[in-house]
């Protein structure tokens, strides 16, 4: 950008300089030459003014052979009656006024006036006319030769200093560690610069929140695995020590059993880190919700049936919603498997419908509910109530609200019909078509 800056003024500088100088130029070499046919004109009426004799002539004008004059009086008959160089030959005028005359030494420029029957001519060659005219307008362009190196010095400056900010702030940035997060000062920083500024340090809020999710999240994830491995290597020894059959088989199904809940924790962990906005690279599609939430239903029967819960669909037809199907599928899945999870007896409604320009989805179960104070908390990442069954990873109701918002969304918890239960509704914009 400085570099551009400069070419762009001093080019601008210099070529308006040169623009400029030679307007001067020319105007001063035309003012020179009206300058000089004025000088002309004066000289010749001084001559006309006084009255005097042809001998008083030559005897006034006597001795002045360095004038750059030439100074002819011509009688009526035509007769050169004096000249002031008589080695140089300038015809005789043709008329009063100014005119251009050609000699063997060169052009001239000539005025005559009439004065008691003479002709007084007064003649000066065009080249000494030109060397004074040019001499005039080189002096004009002095100020022009002192001023624009110092425009051009002061630019280079003015534009250094402007854009030092950007170069020092450049080099402070770069000599940052990841884990260096801190806003850039805005300490006497330009008004152009300033939105620039607040918004690298917006980023740099945002990075920074994102990096604590990031490690928060790590650090919660390691601290939920921690649990089921451990319990994992101690259900371990206890097969290990078994006495008998019966003892062995029992730990070995309390082992399984953890096994399970450690690879669904995995899983919903991947579930997470899918969601995250960093990793959202799947393109958006035309996607049939109440399909989705039948092949999910239809999925968990089987769960539900093994439980003894009755899994009911009330499915309505509905225009398409643009999402990832992928991801809708992870969030009707969590909303079932949490409703059949925590429900330990009764049944399951799943419900589909339109209302206005959104989807609908719907699942309402017989189990406990959630209290009201605790239904904003829960979707945050592993938080579990104090009254949860045991073998959840806090982690679902997070990962249906991620999705939602991705698709434009809104989840809301309420309690079931009666007061009974729990209703989880999420609201999902239709397609525009």
């Amino acid at each position: 950008m400085r570099r551009r800056l400069l070419v762009w003024l001093l080019s601008s500088v210099l070529l308006g300089g040169f623009a400029a100088a030679a307007i001067v130029f020319y105007q001063a070499r035309m003012q020179s030459t009206e300058f000089f046919d004025y000088q002309l004109r004066q000289l010749a009426l001084t001559l006309r003014d006084r009255d005097y004799s042809v001998r008083e002539l030559a005897q006034a004008l006597r001795g002045q052979q360095d004038l750059d004059f030439v100074i002819q009086v011509w009688g009526p008959d035509g007769r050169l009656l004096y000249g002031s160089h008589p080695e140089i030959e300038v015809p005789a005028p043709e008329g009063t006024g100014f005119s251009d005359a050609v000699t063997a030494s060169g052009n001239w420029r000539v005025f005559a006036i009439w004065h008691r029957g003479l002709t007084i001519q007064v003649a000066q060659h065009k080249l000494a006319r030109e060397a004074l005219a040019l001499g005039a307008a080189l002096r004009t362009l002095l100020p022009f030769v002192l001023v624009l190196p110092l425009l051009g010095f002061l630019i280079w400056r003015l534009v250094g200093r402007e854009v030092r900010f950007l170069e020092t702030t450049a080099r402070a940035v770069a000599k940052r560690s990841p884990e260096s997060l801190e806003p850039i000062s805005d300490e006497a920083v330009p008004d152009e610069i300033r939105p620039l500024v607040a918004s690298l340090n917006d980023l740099l809020a945002r990075l920074g929140a994102a990096l604590s999710q990031q490690r928060q999240f790590i650090a919660d994830a390691a601290h939920e695995l921690r649990t089921p491995l451990t319990a994992l290597r101690l259900q371990l020894q206890l097969a290990q020590r078994a006495r008998d059959d019966d003892e062995r088989q029992k730990a070995l199904a309390t082992l399984g059993e953890g096994i399970t809940r450690a690879t669904h924790v995995v899983e919903q962990l991947l579930a997470m880190a899918r969601q995250d906005p960093a990793a959202q690279s799947a393109e958006h599609k035309p996607v049939d919700l109440s399909g989705v939430v039948a092949e999910v239903v239809e999925a968990e029967r089987p769960v539900a049936q093994q439980k003894g819960l009755n899994l009911a669909l009330d499915s309505r037809p509905m225009a398409d919603i643009t999402g990832d199907r992928v991801a809708l599928r992870a969030m009707v899945e969590n909303l079932i498997d949490n409703a059949i999870r925590y429900t330990p007896s009764g049944s399951v409604s799943v419900r589909t419908y339109v209302e206005g320009t959104q989807a609908v989805l719907e699942v309402e179960d017989t189990g406990p509910g959630i209290p009201a104070a605790e239904r904003e908390r829960v979707f945050d990442r592993f938080y579990r109530g104090a009254d949860a069954a045991a073998g959840g990873s806090g982690l679902g109701l997070s990962i249906v609200r991620r999705i939602a918002e991705r698709h434009g969304g809104q989840v809301e918890l309420a309690e079931g019909a009666g007061g009974q239960g729990l209703l989880a509704r999420v609201r999902i914009p239709l397609s525009p078509s």
